[in-house]
């Protein structure tokens, strides 16, 4: 929505003064945490304009469940209670660095990508490259890609694509031999595209049509 205030009148609603207000709409500041959470409630601004902070490899069920919540995925809205949203470039690169996501977690990925397409593509490329996470990331967003085809899902599937790692891996989801063997034969084609070992395929996709 279309804010008509002055530079006055906005600076009143963040609680700033006019000249801070001025330096940061040149550029000569950076928000805090605080007020870009006051600029988001203010302006309506999605979650994509928050900071983004490292990858963390060893959160909770509870953590994930309550972040897909706040970021308003519809399989698990009922769980949004408090709590404050993190940017959804980072709440997916730290879905996918988990060792045992639960399945309906995994499943809301795709979700995330459709849902916030104003994502970092960079940084997600990066970040991924850095924690080696290039293949379960391509295979969300060939997923996504799938459901609803999208130029820009193209563009970042290839660039994942140029760096994809020759290595066998799970999707989020530690295994043992006999479901190694299981899904060696039964992974999706999508998944064994990007040499991961899951069941996972459009279909399972759900609220993202």
């Amino acid at each position: 929505m279309k804010r008509r205030w002055n530079q006055q009148a906005a600076a009143a609603r963040l609680e700033v003064t006019q000249a801070y207000l001025s330096m940061l709409e040149r550029g000569r500041r950076k928000p805090s945490l605080t007020l870009t959470r006051k600029l988001m409630q203010v302006y309506d601004l999605p979650p994509t304009v928050l900071p983004l902070h490292e990858v963390r490899e060893n959160v909770s069920a509870d953590f994930i469940a309550r972040e897909l919540a706040l970021l308003e995925y519809p399989g698990f809205v009922h769980l949004r209670r408090g709590g404050r949203k993190i940017n959804p470039a980072e709440f997916l690169m730290t879905a996918l660095a988990q060792r045992n996501l639960e399945s309906r977690a995994a499943e809301a990925l795709p979700w995330v990508v459709l849902r916030y397409p104003d994502m970092p593509m960079d940084w997600l490329v990066k970040t991924a490259r850095a924690h080696n996470l290039q293949n379960r990331l391509g295979f969300v967003v060939t997923l996504a890609k799938k459901v609803v085809p999208k130029k820009h899902l193209q563009v970042f599937e290839e660039t994942l694509a140029d760096s994809k790692l020759a290595r066998e891996d799970s999707f989020c989801k530690e295994l043992n031999e006999a479901e190694r063997r299981w899904l060696r034969e039964h992974s999706s084609k999508e998944a064994k595209a990007w040499n991961l070992l899951s069941d996972l395929c459009p279909d399972s996709v759900r609220y993202a049509a």
